[in-house]
């Protein structure tokens, strides 16, 4: 097994090492990978429910797939509904609407996907916008996108943590802040 670099940080109460992994050239992020981490998920739950429960929305919407255990989570604890947005179209989806992104962590260009049945629920709504990291905001920007097209009104942006220029991020609702790696 690799030895890899990590970086250590408390979330919540919780202190993990996360896994440092080149993106680019010279570039290594933090990656931050929730999923099968119960403990942190709660946690992170909890503490995001707690600094957004006076906050104004009624549907909790996040994309796949990461974070979709954290809006389980914040939804049971908010008493929220929570939509997530697909990366995959399947045809179940019906008349679905699209916005593209770019993921830091894949490079690669995707497609967010808000199902029919979602869009019905979305609509004349007030939303809060979750992921797990926000980076460079290329997911948060599809987001925003297909809210619009919903006809939704974000009301609020959360992750457990930003990356990157912590500037860019004042009006997210975070735990932490991850630096970028350099060479």
């Amino acid at each position: 097994m690799v030895e890899r670099e990590t970086y250590a940080i408390e979330l919540a109460g919780l202190r993990r090492e996360l896994p440092l992994f080149e993106v680019k050239p010279g570039l290594k992020i933090a990656i931050l990978n929730i999923l099968g981490d119960t403990p942190l998920v709660e946690a992170c739950a909890e503490a995001l429910a707690h600094q957004s429960r006076d906050r104004d929305f009624d549907v909790i919407v996040t994309a796949e797939s990461k974070s979709i255990p954290l809006a389980y989570a914040m939804s049971v604890r908010l008493n929220k509904p929570y939509v997530v947005l697909r990366k995959v179209y399947k045809f179940y989806m019906g008349e679905a609407l699209k916005a593209q992104t770019l993921s830091i962590t894949t490079g690669e260009p995707q497609t967010l996907y808000l199902d029919e049945k979602d869009h019905r629920l979305l609509r004349g709504k007030k939303v809060m916008i979750l992921d797990d990291v926000i980076s460079t905001g290329s997911t948060l920007e599809g987001m925003r996108s297909l809210m619009e097209q919903a006809g939704a009104t974000v009301t609020v942006e959360a992750a457990i943590c930003t990356e990157g220029d912590l500037a860019r991020w004042n009006g997210i609702v975070a735990l932490a802040h991850l630096p970028l790696f350099e060479e």
